[in-house]
């Protein structure tokens, strides 16, 4: 009897399990799920130090030049950040330097992925850590420091949902712009 139970709970299971709508589309090329994870690893880290450096470092102003404020320790790792985020949203997430650090060193020493991801999700969360970042670079340069602290303060964290809990909130964005029609279904599977 408890095996006849257990079977009718493991057939409702897979008749109400969903597939993942981040999952790579059969017949496309996809994506090691754990490379933007890993990514967000070293962006949480990058942008646990700004916030530090946005606290204790050199103080932005609004009556320091452009330039100046540009100059810090703060700005200059944001700008960095900046950067990267450009790389993955603009080139694309396959492009991107923490997934050339991923597949090197870190890919080899594990085994497969269960299932690939679509690519165009994460690169649409790096489009969405991109204007976020850059947003904060912005106020920075114009010595506005709360507000960039406050504009690093969320993609830090969106990168630490996907680091610490695999969530990736840019992608669960996509997602629902893709279910609303707002995005284009492309080879998405939603």
């Amino acid at each position: 009897m408890a095996t006849t139970s257990s079977n009718a709970q493991s057939s409702n299971s897979k008749s109400s399990s969903k597939p993942n709508p981040l999952a790579a589309a059969p017949g496309t090329s996809g994506i090691d799920p754990r490379g933007p994870r890993f990514g967000a690893t070293l962006t949480l880290i990058t942008l646990t130090a700004d916030i530090i450096l946005l606290l204790v470092g050199p103080q932005l102003s609004t009556a320091n030049s452009i330039v100046a404020n540009l100059a810090t320790p703060a700005s200059i790792l944001l700008l960095l950040i900046v950067i990267v985020f450009a790389i993955g949203a603009f080139a694309g997430i396959a492009k991107h330097p923490y997934g050339a650090i991923f597949k090197k060193f870190i890919r080899p020493n594990l085994s497969a992925p269960t299932e690939l991801e679509n690519p165009k999700p994460p690169t649409f969360a790096q489009l969405i850590g991109f204007v976020i970042t850059l947003v904060g670079l912005v106020l920075a340069l114009l010595g506005l420091t709360t507000g960039a602290f406050i504009a690093v303060a969320f993609a830090f964290i969106a990168a630490f949902l996907n680091s610490v809990f695999g969530y990736c909130l840019g992608c669960q964005i996509y997602v629902l712009l893709v279910r609303a029609g707002i995005l284009g279904r492309g080879s998405a599977t939603v």
